[in-house]
């Protein structure tokens, strides 16, 4: 029986060519031998599919960095991380940009809640891997402006055509300054965001 990176890599392929919406799991079932039981059995439904397709990109964003990497400013730390997950997502951007859409759509609430907490807790996760310990309101403000940030660099991402990406990484730098200069002025002598 396939394992579940197998069917994951199986509806990626399929939804890279009937497109995200089209994504039958009667059809992959069968392009992978197995009953609907048995696929039921690893992923419920697509949305089960493309939580696990997110998984990934976090999993890669939370991998072992060198030693020098928390010696780095916050926001390099940060640009690497996020980068990370969008490097990640990559080969099937237009596929996940589907996904995103799927989750968001107005009559699917039972999806677009949940990310709010999955969101939240990606953010959690990049505030603690790129070394961001402050408590109180400088944790909220880092909060609000990390999810904000990645919200943006999401956005800009799922419509990024460019080679390596470039569209999503010059905009990640120029907001990562901003925040770093912004970050300075609220809190001068504090490490810089």
């Amino acid at each position: 029986m396939p394992r579940r990176d197998d069917i994951l890599a199986a509806a990626l392929a399929m939804a890279e060519v009937d497109g995200w919406g089209s994504l039958s799991m009667r059809r992959l079932a069968a392009s992978l031998g197995m009953s609907m039981a048995e696929l039921r059995a690893e992923f419920r439904d697509g949305d089960a599919i493309a939580d696990a397709w997110f998984r990934r990109a976090r999993d890669a964003m939370l991998a072992p960095t060198p030693k020098r990497f928390m010696g780095l400013p916050a926001k390099q730390r940060l640009r690497v991380l996020m980068l990370r997950w969008f490097d990640e997502l990559a080969p099937y951007r237009r596929v996940t940009a589907e996904m995103l859409g799927a989750k968001t759509w107005l009559f699917h609430p039972h999806h677009y809640v949940p990310m709010v907490f999955h969101l939240s807790r990606l953010i959690q996760s990049l505030r603690d891997a790129a070394g961001l310990d402050a408590g109180g309101r400088r944790r909220q403000v880092e909060e609000v402006g990390l999810t904000a940030l990645f919200l943006g660099a999401l956005a800009c991402w799922c419509r990024d055509g460019s080679d390596g990406q470039e569209r999503t990484r010059r905009f990640l730098d120029r907001r990562l300054c901003q925040a770093d200069e912004l970050m300075a002025r609220c809190r001068p002598g504090k490490e810089k965001t």
